[in-house]
């Protein structure tokens, strides 16, 4: 069995980085190729009562003149900060540094390592029962208040963890974000895929939940059922790992006792972060400004937390300096992979794949709409994650195509989450994805061949699920 190993702060590390740099290189490559296959074309666009771009179905779509030149491909990584979202990316890329410099401060001052001691300490003999709170946890943070970039400087943490625990850092990466992508998709109320895609098939917010909770339910189980199997295949006993891993997140500060009431100051700050994110399931008004909360609460538990451990302040500053330069590396893989998009938006293919798509539901059998649509979501979420911007593009498209056939707006929309979420946790194209595999040190290629089974058993479950509301009439 390899020897495992704890990391400090958020370094990424290098294979996993070279892995994933070549990865997204590869896909830039083949988008830049699509644009000379594939035709330019658009769909008419419209603005709807909320002030948003959606697709008018009544005027259709055009082919159009449109091509890349090779300078723009180049230099598409750059020049994605001007296109459309650029104001998102651009608040996740500010997000990952103040957490980068924020989680260095955390590590370095030995508030992390007292946090793996005290939790391996009490729950080192029930670790199983905590893996299972863990990924409950998660999941609920997912399906209730659609978080998923906001839980990535939690990942390292729960890697640790995982490690600390006997395992490994691919079961850390399934406690975590394999569990809150699986949360997000069965959406029980996330706010930024069904609760934006109900709006625009004119829904009420949340309505049908009952389905969705069941959903919630069997995912759960399906991805206990993965993880625990995994985790007691390279499970190592708690006491041998503690002994292994010594000092390997930052240094236990001498006064135990500041130490204690720098980790009750994290704690409480996390509690109060983590609670306003849960009130914006409640609050809409708050949801636009669930990442700004997350970072802010970080970066208060970040230099709050190390002061009242001893930390003193010269040290804190480099400190934090140093973690928002380790953080870099993660934000060139963010835009390239958001280049993608960006060249077949500027080459015009995008609405042409759409159309193609819609233009091959006309041949197929009723039952199997619902099922072609979930694979629409899981094709065009390889060049668009945002969930809330693909339900802009798609519902106007799929919703009546459904209903042409006799399939529910309702279970339309369960299609459009289950499509969005999911495959999140396993796309290169996913900026997330992509840094927390870094965070880990677990390469792209080693997360794809352990999560692919978990994705193919929850694809099955999940078209079962979707065919079993078609035949209930949800």
């Amino acid at each position: 069995m390899e020897k495992k190993k704890e990391k400090g702060g958020l370094d990424i590390s290098v294979k996993s980085f070279i892995t994933a740099i070549v990865v997204i290189f590869v896909l830039m490559v083949i988008a830049y190729a699509m644009t000379f296959v594939v035709p330019s074309g658009e769909y008419a666009r419209t603005i709807n009562e909320a002030g948003q771009s959606i697709i008018d179905t009544e005027a259709g779509f055009s082919y159009v003149d449109g091509n890349l030149p090779l300078w723009k491909w180049i230099l598409s990584p750059i020049l994605v900060l001007t296109g459309n979202g650029s104001g998102t990316l651009i608040a996740v890329i500010i997000f990952l540094l103040v957490i980068g410099g924020a989680f260095n401060c955390l590590d370095k001052s030995g508030i992390m390592n007292h946090l793996l001691n005290t939790i391996t300490k009490k729950y080192g003999g029930r670790r199983y029962t905590l893996l299972n709170v863990v990924i409950f946890f998660f999941m609920a943070m997912g399906a209730l208040v659609g978080s998923f970039e906001e839980v990535v400087p939690l990942v390292p943490i729960v890697v640790a963890l995982a490690i600390r625990l006997g395992w490994d850092s691919v079961t850390g990466m399934a406690m975590s974000l394999l569990a809150v992508g699986c949360g997000f998709a069965a959406g029980v109320m996330n706010p930024f895929t069904v609760g934006v895609a109900q709006s625009l098939a004119g829904l009420p917010m949340f309505s049908g939940i009952w389905f969705r909770a069941l959903n919630f339910v069997l995912i759960f189980a399906l991805l206990l059922f993965f993880v625990r199997r995994y985790a007691k295949r390279v499970e190592q006993p708690v006491k041998q790992i503690a002994e292994e891993g010594g000092s390997g997140i930052g240094s236990v500060g001498s006064d135990s006792g500041l130490m204690d009431r720098a980790l009750k100051t994290f704690i409480i700050i996390m509690v109060i972060g983590i609670l306003f994110v849960l009130s914006s399931t409640f609050i809409k008004s708050l949801q636009d400004f669930t990442m700004i909360a997350v970072a802010l609460m970080f970066l208060v538990a970040g230099i709050v937390s190390p002061i009242i451990g001893g930390f003193k302040g010269k040290e804190l500053g480099g400190t934090f300096i140093k973690g928002v330069t380790s953080i870099l590396p993660a934000v060139l893989m963010i835009l390239m992979a958001s280049s993608i998009r960006y060249t077949l938006e500027e080459a015009k293919i995008l609405d042409t794949i759409l159309h193609g798509a819609v233009g091959v539901a006309d041949t197929l059998p009723k039952w199997s709409i619902i099922l072609f649509i979930y694979l629409i979501v899981l094709v065009m979420n390889f060049f668009i994650g945002s969930g809330s911007a693909k339900a802009f593009m798609l519902i106007p498209l799929i919703v009546p195509l459904a209903q042409i056939f006799g399939v529910s707006a309702q279970l339309c929309i369960v299609a459009f989450a289950f499509g969005d979420g999911f495959s999140n946790v396993f796309y290169p194209t996913n900026a997330a994805l992509l840094i927390s595999l870094g965070l880990a040190d677990v390469s792209y290629t080693k997360w794809a061949a352990w999560s692919f089974k978990f994705q193919i058993a929850n694809l099955i479950l999940t078209s079962l699920m979707l065919l079993f509301g078609l035949a209930i009439g949800y």
